[in-house]
């Protein structure tokens, strides 16, 4: 397994610009994260589909499964837990999970990548 590089904080946009339960997507660092704005808080995840290879994770639907915020796909509807990236439909497919915080009303992300 690769070791994982932890790399700077880097402003997104302001918290009240993310509206409840709808994902935006945010190029950090030249990679492209999508961010999502919960009652349960921030989440920030690689925008790529693991699955369908196409950068739309930001237009997918935000839900839950027993009481866990989860992600489908807009693409073939497969469901991500938000908390682990684990896909709930695909065992073994895993969705990049990223740092996110709101610091001074701003939202900032930091990258998760393997060497």
């Amino acid at each position: 397994m690769s070791p994982v590089v932890t790399l700077d904080w880097m402003p997104v946009c302001p918290l009240d610009r993310l509206d409840l339960d709808r994902g935006v997507a945010a190029l950090v660092d030249g990679v492209q994260v999508a961010v999502f704005r919960t009652a349960s808080g921030l989440y920030a995840v690689d925008n790529l589909d693991p699955v369908g290879g196409a950068y739309v994770m930001s237009r997918g639907l935000v839900g839950s499964r027993g009481g866990v915020p989860t992600l489908s796909s807009p693409l073939h509807k497969q469901v991500y837990d938000l908390t682990t990236g684990r896909c709930l439909d695909l065992p073994g497919v895993t969705l990049t999970r990223h740092r996110v915080r709101c610091r001074d009303g701003q939202v900032e992300v930091r990258l998760r990548q393997e060497q």
